[in-house]
């Protein structure tokens, strides 16, 4: 749409207010003040804002933006009442037994002796595929590594998944089937330089508000920036947008091959970039054959914009002008998120935007980029690098290759074969086999009892007597405590020391401010402690302390593409985060990968500019992927799209964000939105409880009546612990990724 100037200021106003919000406001008096600052990164999404932790009588007082990290002191309303969190009344202090169906406080030995003697007994019984570990992108670098050494080298168990499955898998499948190795090759700073930005299932202005806001002022400094936002919602996001594109859910594939149909028949591709690095391919009976660029050419024809306008919704004249607008800008970045990822064709929509970069040329250059987001704050670093998910090893490794298996085994000094060379299970296969093949689980820092898709399902095995389950957390009120046999309290945050590596590959270092309460342990210290209590090698886990696990990881990461030996715990002190690759001392960091001059990775005479090195002949490849329904579409019996995602200030489960008054009082409770003409033919009117319901359960909320929602689409939020929306969702998953298709299921409203 054409916006003025006043309309632009009046809907990025709520950004530029908390975006800028000065904590210092909130001082009762000078004496209420910090007494020091201590340097940290936020604690919620994958932006990675640094943040400064304001500290008096050892206690957290004040959080504010870190002036010196890429988000120049700003902070969301999130980040700057961190502090309420840190002294929720509720935090874990003691470790807890169940006990006549009851947590109960026991002694540190009392627990971590029954944790090590379950596991044990299921191991000596059963064997290395009984007992599994599930993990989170919100854990330390440091916590995740050290698990998946654990449990991978330790146990000879590949059961190691975690939350970032249900989140970034699909981002990870398209890096790696596109370029060879996962995460992003551009950064932050491409936000500054890009002329167009094509914004495709991510909410960006609620999810990540701080870059929203860099790309809103990139907006408005420069008139001939272009926003392009594909999205079934009318988001604040959308509502900045020079072209919003309100598309069928779950139709994105045919949108994204008709773009480069136009871009193609139009002739603003470009055949010297696609040319030279790139090469075409097809799955053909599950296996993937060379095509040409003529191959590719008719098969996008097969996607005319007056065909996609009937498949996706959209009008054909947008889907040409949306085409133009990316090919014609001199620089285009692409940014998604959960839209795209948390689909049955998550993969093949992660490798059809990367396709228009590579169509185009528009990538690896400033402000040329695909720019996956991530949604939980140490996802790449914590969980994608350091490989810990079922069907990776660190460093960008992959069970599935002995090579790699073996390179592994010799770097951790194990026997050459001693990795299992099967994959473990993935999180919904995990929590299948719960209280079945799998018969023991400790579970760090998250919730799954509540982030999982269709999660009454996956919750009845939850509540088997045939499970143990042991969970490291530090809230009391996380809905998975409700199933835990043990719970050992952790420290939280800043109370302990660790590095969080942010959606740019930034890594950057959360130093200790305050100590935990109680008897509240690092989860390290619980980790290395319980490891050594199943009888896992001493020399596997000589580790005193975080700052030791980070020296083994950067040693580790020296024999990948993903080096960071560079980034010393000395140096991440006296810095505010370092993107990798970062091999030495005195390497600045990389902003661009695959580029000459750029990345470390390529040798400064190479013969070609760019170098795609995570594919064995060095081009990127680009997929020739066909439209596909969703898993779960709308019928007669349920004719309306369900989809869930997240609201400005409440973050996730809700089990941190939750604590904070402020943040209640502005949402309380989950609601749906329902398009008013949907509204009006129902019955409905704004504020009446609504049953929203689907095939496998049903749920009653409050309704919000407006423009947001297309017609035929809901939406809610899944943060509230007293609505459940993951029991209505789907569990169909992405055959690549294996990630869940949170995103779209047929579901039907009433009023109550």
């Amino acid at each position: 749409m054409s916006l003025t100037r006043r309309d632009f200021i009046k809907y990025s106003a709520v950004m530029a207010a908390f975006a800028l919000l000065d904590p210092a406001r909130a001082t009762a008096a000078p004496d209420q003040g910090p007494q020091t600052w201590v340097k940290g990164v936020c604690r919620y999404c994958g932006t990675g804002c640094g943040v400064m932790v304001g500290v008096r009588d050892g206690k957290v007082v004040m959080v504010k933006g870190d002036p010196n990290n890429h988000n120049k002191g700003l902070l969301c309303l999130k980040g700057a009442l961190l502090p309420a969190v840190v002294n929720a009344p509720d935090r874990l202090t003691r470790p807890l037994v169940r006990k006549n169906g009851q947590l109960t406080p026991v002694t540190w030995d009392e627990a971590l002796t029954l944790t090590a003697a379950r596991f044990k007994d299921v191991l000596e019984k059963h064997g290395p595929k009984a007992v599994a570990y599930y993990g989170s992108g919100q854990a330390l670098t440091e916590e995740s590594y050290l698990a998946n050494k654990i449990f991978k080298a330790g146990l000879r168990s590949n059961n190691v998944d975690g939350n970032p499955r249900l989140c970034m898998a699909s981002a990870v499948g398209g890096y790696t089937t596109t370029f060879g190795k996962d995460e992003p090759m551009g950064c932050y700073e491409d936000m500054d330089a890009a002329t167009c930005f094509f914004v495709i299932g991510s909410n960006t202005s609620e999810c990540h508000p701080v870059l929203f806001r860099r790309l809103a002022a990139r907006k408005q400094a420069d008139p001939n920036v272009k926003v392009i936002v594909v999205d079934p919602r009318l988001t604040n996001t959308a509502r900045i947008a020079d072209l919003h594109l309100p598309i069928i859910p779950g139709t994105d594939l045919a949108l994204m091959n008709a773009m480069a149909h136009v871009i193609i028949s139009e002739e603003m591709d470009d055949p010297r970039f696609h040319g030279k690095y790139a090469v075409f391919r097809q799955m053909v009976d599950g296996k993937p054959e060379e095509r040409s660029f003529d191959d590719y050419r008719a098969f996008v024809a097969q996607y005319p914009p007056e065909k996609a306008a009937e498949i996706t919704g959209v009008p054909a004249a947008s889907i040409v002008a949306a085409a133009k607008l990316f090919a014609s800008s001199s620089a285009t970045m692409s940014l998604w998120c959960m839209g795209l990822n948390q689909r049955i064709q998550g993969v093949w929509a992660n490798n059809l935007v990367h396709n228009l970069h590579l169509l185009t040329g528009k990538i690896c250059k400033p402000g040329s980029t695909s720019f996956s987001l991530t949604g939980q704050p140490n996802a790449c670093g914590g969980v994608r690098d350091t490989g810990s998910l079922a069907h990776l090893l660190p460093g960008g490794r992959v069970i599935a290759n002995k090579a790699h298996r073996n390179e592994m085994e010799k770097i951790w000094g194990i026997p050459q074969d001693s990795i299992a060379p099967e994959p473990g299970l993935f999180t919904t296969a995990m929590f299948g086999a719960l209280g079945d093949s799998v018969k023991a689980m400790l579970v760090l820092c998250t919730n799954p009892a509540q982030s999982l898709p269709n999660v009454r399902k996956y919750a009845a095995n939850l509540r088997k007597d045939t499970k143990f389950l042991a969970v490291i957390e530090a809230f009391g009120d996380a809905e998975t405590l409700k199933y835990a046999d043990v719970v050992f309290p952790a420290a939280f945050w800043c109370e302990r020391d660790g590095v969080y590596g942010c959606g740019e590959r930034r890594y950057a270092l959360i130093e200790k401010a305050v100590d935990p309460p109680g008897e509240a342990r690092p989860s390290v210290d619980i980790l290395v402690d319980l490891a050594l209590r199943l009888g896992v090698d001493p020399k596997l886990v000589p580790f005193k302390n975080a700052s030791d696990v980070w020296d083994e990881w950067r040693e580790v990461s020296s024999h990948s593409a993903y080096n960071f030996k560079g980034m010393t715990r000395e140096r991440l002190r006296k810095t505010s985060g370092l993107l990798w690759p970062c091999p030495t001392e005195d390497h600045p960091g990389t902003k661009i990968r695959y580029a000459r001059g750029e990345d470390p990775n390529i040798p400064a005479d190479h013969p070609d500019k760019f170098v795609f090195y995570g594919n064995p002949n060095g081009k990127a490849i680009m997929w020739l992927r066909p439209h596909k329904p969703a898993a779960e579409p709308p019928d007669a019996a349920y004719p309306f799209v369900l989809t869930t995602g997240r609201v400005i200030d409440q973050w996730h489960t809700g089990t941190m964000t939750g604590k904070v008054p402020e943040i209640h009082k502005a949402f309380p409770a989950a609601f749906v939105e329902v398009n008013q003409e949907d509204a009006k033919r129902l019955g409905i009117a704004n504020g009446d409880t609504v049953r929203l319901e689907t095939r496998r359960g049903s749920v009653d909320l409050p309704a919000r009546v407006g423009e947001i929602c297309r017609p035929g689409l809901v939406f809610t939020p899944f943060y509230d612990a007293k609505k459940l929306v993951n029991e209505l969702t789907v569990d169909a998953i992405d055959d690549i990724s294996k990630q869940p298709e949170f995103k779209i299921c047929a579901a039907k409203v009433a009023k109550v």
